[in-house]
């Protein structure tokens, strides 16, 4: 057997294995709730026109209202995801929304973990982004 041939029989073996893995693990759920920030910068046109983007490991997930006129604005949206797996990346993106284009705020991110956690995250330009999130097997 060439050496090529063994290299691609280990490639699929991790393949396989890895699949197995996930395969095996128990469906969780990740729900995304309690947003909310202090403080925020305004920009030249005067205070904030904020709201939330949240992703997981994979793709976009969801957007809060935007919270007009608000430096300490908070957002009653909750987000659920189905097949999350522990250590996946949850980031949330806060943004000024404008007429023309919006601008980021700062981002948060984390490494998810089995339980309910809460965070808070200083953002780039000023301010705080607080959440929590819980990570629970699929009931």
């Amino acid at each position: 057997m060439s050496s090529s041939s063994l290299l691609w029989c280990l490639l699929v073996v991790c393949v396989l294995t890895v699949v197995q893995i996930y395969a095996a693990e128990e469906p969780k759920v990740l729900k995304v709730f309690n947003l909310r920030a202090s403080d925020l910068d305004s920009d030249l046109l005067g205070i904030p026109d904020a709201y939330v983007e949240v992703f997981r490991a994979y793709g976009f997930l969801g957007r809060t209202e935007v919270k007009n006129n608000n430096a300490d604005p908070s957002w009653e949206e909750e987000f659920s995801f189905l097949n999350a797996h522990e250590n996946n990346t949850l980031r949330l993106e806060v943004y000024d929304s404008d007429i023309f284009f919006d601008d980021l705020l700062g981002t948060c991110e984390c490494s998810i973990k089995i339980g309910t956690w809460q965070h808070q995250c200083f953002l780039k330009t000023g301010g705080t982004l607080y959440y929590s999130y819980i990570l629970e097997p699929l009931q």
